[in-house]
Protein backbone atom coordinates (compact mmCIF):
# COMPACT_ATOMS: atom_id res chain seq x y z
CA UNK A 1 0.00 0.00 0.00
CA UNK A 2 1.44 3.25 -1.01
CA UNK A 3 0.89 6.44 0.89
CA UNK A 4 0.00 9.98 -0.86
CA UNK A 5 1.37 12.09 1.43
CA UNK A 6 0.74 15.97 -0.14
CA UNK A 7 0.47 19.04 1.48
CA UNK A 8 -2.46 21.48 0.39
CA UNK A 9 -2.70 24.85 -0.35
CA UNK A 10 -3.90 26.85 3.06
CA UNK A 11 -3.77 27.23 6.11
CA UNK A 12 -4.78 23.50 6.98
CA UNK A 13 -2.63 21.85 10.36
CA UNK A 14 -0.27 18.88 9.51
CA UNK A 15 1.16 15.59 11.07
CA UNK A 16 4.55 16.08 9.47
CA UNK A 17 8.06 13.93 9.69
CA UNK A 18 11.31 14.72 8.09
CA UNK A 19 14.14 13.07 8.21
CA UNK A 20 17.83 13.12 8.12
CA UNK A 21 18.84 11.11 5.18
CA UNK A 22 20.05 7.31 5.71
CA UNK A 23 18.61 8.20 9.35
CA UNK A 24 22.47 9.00 10.39
CA UNK A 25 21.80 10.20 13.84
CA UNK A 26 23.77 13.67 14.01
CA UNK A 27 20.38 15.47 15.91
CA UNK A 28 21.76 12.98 18.96
CA UNK A 29 23.69 15.96 20.17
CA UNK A 30 21.82 18.88 21.59
CA UNK A 31 23.56 21.20 20.07
CA UNK A 32 22.20 20.56 16.24
CA UNK A 33 18.69 20.04 17.93
CA UNK A 34 18.95 23.66 19.36
CA UNK A 35 19.67 24.99 15.46
CA UNK A 36 16.24 23.02 14.85
CA UNK A 37 14.34 25.17 17.38
CA UNK A 38 16.38 28.19 16.84
CA UNK A 39 14.97 27.87 13.19
CA UNK A 40 11.42 27.22 14.34
CA UNK A 41 10.96 29.92 16.79
CA UNK A 42 12.45 32.33 13.47
CA UNK A 43 9.40 30.96 11.38
CA UNK A 44 7.05 31.36 14.52
CA UNK A 45 7.84 35.23 14.94
CA UNK A 46 8.24 36.29 11.06
CA UNK A 47 6.38 33.92 9.39
CA UNK A 48 3.18 33.34 11.37
CA UNK A 49 4.37 29.13 12.23
CA UNK A 50 1.80 27.69 14.91
CA UNK A 51 3.27 24.55 16.72
CA UNK A 52 0.81 22.23 18.17
CA UNK A 53 3.64 19.42 18.66
CA UNK A 54 7.13 18.42 17.78
CA UNK A 55 9.53 15.89 19.17
CA UNK A 56 13.27 16.12 17.66
CA UNK A 57 14.41 12.64 17.57
CA UNK A 58 18.45 11.50 16.44
CA UNK A 59 17.69 11.24 13.24
CA UNK A 60 14.09 13.06 12.40
CA UNK A 61 11.45 15.44 13.61
CA UNK A 62 7.73 15.17 14.05
CA UNK A 63 5.72 18.14 14.43
CA UNK A 64 1.92 19.13 14.17
CA UNK A 65 2.14 22.63 12.86
CA UNK A 66 0.23 24.96 10.89
CA UNK A 67 1.24 27.86 8.08
CA UNK A 68 -0.54 30.85 8.13
CA UNK A 69 -2.12 33.13 5.60
CA UNK A 70 0.76 34.00 3.96
CA UNK A 71 2.96 31.13 3.98
CA UNK A 72 2.06 27.02 3.99
CA UNK A 73 3.53 24.41 5.51
CA UNK A 74 4.93 23.30 2.48
CA UNK A 75 6.97 26.51 1.67
CA UNK A 76 7.55 26.65 5.35
CA UNK A 77 9.55 23.11 5.67
CA UNK A 78 11.26 23.79 2.54
CA UNK A 79 13.06 27.02 4.24
CA UNK A 80 13.23 25.04 7.04
CA UNK A 81 15.19 22.29 5.96
CA UNK A 82 17.13 24.29 3.36
CA UNK A 83 18.33 26.60 6.27
CA UNK A 84 19.16 24.19 8.92
CA UNK A 85 21.01 22.20 6.06
CA UNK A 86 23.44 24.72 5.83
CA UNK A 87 23.66 25.22 9.77
CA UNK A 88 24.14 21.72 10.56
CA UNK A 89 26.93 21.16 7.94
CA UNK A 90 28.57 24.58 9.16
CA UNK A 91 28.23 23.16 12.33
CA UNK A 92 30.00 19.94 11.71
CA UNK A 93 32.86 21.81 9.81
CA UNK A 94 33.36 23.95 12.21
CA UNK A 95 33.32 21.87 15.39
CA UNK A 96 34.66 18.62 14.12
CA UNK A 97 33.00 16.32 16.73
CA UNK A 98 34.36 12.35 15.75
CA UNK A 99 32.65 10.65 12.78
CA UNK A 100 32.00 14.00 11.43
CA UNK A 101 34.14 13.47 8.60
CA UNK A 102 31.88 10.00 7.71
CA UNK A 103 28.95 11.87 7.81
CA UNK A 104 29.67 14.88 5.87
CA UNK A 105 30.52 12.06 3.37
CA UNK A 106 27.12 10.29 3.65
CA UNK A 107 25.59 13.78 2.84
CA UNK A 108 27.97 14.37 -0.22
CA UNK A 109 26.75 11.05 -1.62
CA UNK A 110 23.10 12.19 -1.06
CA UNK A 111 23.24 14.84 -3.01
CA UNK A 112 24.72 12.67 -6.07
CA UNK A 113 21.69 12.03 -7.87
CA UNK A 114 20.41 15.38 -7.75
CA UNK A 115 21.66 18.36 -10.06
CA UNK A 116 19.92 21.11 -7.92
CA UNK A 117 22.53 19.91 -4.79
CA UNK A 118 25.39 21.23 -5.42
CA UNK A 119 27.20 20.37 -1.89
CA UNK A 120 25.66 18.62 0.79
CA UNK A 121 22.20 16.50 1.20
CA UNK A 122 21.35 16.66 4.82
CA UNK A 123 17.34 16.05 4.75
CA UNK A 124 15.42 13.05 2.89
CA UNK A 125 13.63 14.59 0.03
CA UNK A 126 9.86 14.03 1.12
CA UNK A 127 7.60 14.98 3.79
CA UNK A 128 5.17 12.40 5.66
CA UNK A 129 2.65 15.13 5.58
CA UNK A 130 -0.91 14.47 6.86
CA UNK A 131 -3.48 16.63 7.27
CA UNK A 132 -5.01 16.57 10.77
CA UNK A 133 -8.82 15.68 9.85
CA UNK A 134 -10.28 15.12 13.23
CA UNK A 135 -9.97 15.37 16.78
CA UNK A 136 -9.04 11.58 16.81
CA UNK A 137 -6.24 11.76 14.63
CA UNK A 138 -4.69 14.65 15.98
CA UNK A 139 -5.03 13.05 19.72
CA UNK A 140 -3.41 10.08 17.87
CA UNK A 141 -0.60 11.53 16.47
CA UNK A 142 0.37 14.05 19.41
CA UNK A 143 0.24 11.03 21.47
CA UNK A 144 2.47 9.27 18.97
CA UNK A 145 4.86 12.67 19.24
CA UNK A 146 5.44 12.41 22.76
CA UNK A 147 5.97 8.86 22.99
CA UNK A 148 8.62 8.11 20.33
CA UNK A 149 11.46 9.31 22.67
CA UNK A 150 10.09 7.04 25.58
CA UNK A 151 9.92 4.06 22.98
CA UNK A 152 13.41 4.83 21.57
CA UNK A 153 14.77 4.42 25.34
CA UNK A 154 15.62 8.28 25.43
CA UNK A 155 13.53 8.97 28.70
CA UNK A 156 11.27 7.18 30.64
CA UNK A 157 8.48 9.96 30.96
CA UNK A 158 7.68 11.66 27.67
CA UNK A 159 7.44 14.94 29.41
CA UNK A 160 11.10 14.29 30.92
CA UNK A 161 12.58 14.85 27.22
CA UNK A 162 13.05 18.32 26.76
CA UNK A 163 13.07 18.39 23.25
CA UNK A 164 9.76 17.88 22.82
CA UNK A 165 5.98 19.17 23.65
CA UNK A 166 5.63 16.78 25.74
CA UNK A 167 6.90 19.66 28.42
CA UNK A 168 4.63 21.96 27.37
CA UNK A 169 1.55 19.99 28.26
CA UNK A 170 2.85 18.50 31.27
CA UNK A 171 2.04 22.33 32.25
CA UNK A 172 5.83 23.37 32.21
CA UNK A 173 7.23 25.74 29.94
CA UNK A 174 9.38 23.89 27.07
CA UNK A 175 11.74 25.66 24.38
CA UNK A 176 9.45 25.95 22.02
CA UNK A 177 6.45 28.33 22.06
CA UNK A 178 3.18 25.89 21.47
CA UNK A 179 -0.14 26.63 21.15
CA UNK A 180 -1.91 23.63 22.95
CA UNK A 181 -4.40 21.39 22.01
CA UNK A 182 -7.54 20.80 24.13
CA UNK A 183 -8.99 17.85 21.78
CA UNK A 184 -12.36 15.33 23.39
CA UNK A 185 -12.38 12.25 21.77
CA UNK A 186 -15.66 12.30 19.69
CA UNK A 187 -16.43 8.66 19.07
CA UNK A 188 -18.57 9.74 15.68
CA UNK A 189 -15.25 11.76 14.53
Amino acid sequence: MTHNYKIYPGDGAYFVTFTIVKWIKVLKDDSYKHILLDTIRFYQETKGLIVYGYCIMPDHVHMIIQGSYKFSVSEILRDLKKFTSRAIVRKLEEDKPEGYQQILHQFFEARKPLKRIKNYKVWQDKNMAMMTYSNAFTMQKLNYIHNNPVKAGLCQNSWDYEFSSAVNYSGKEGLLKVELLSLTMNPGR
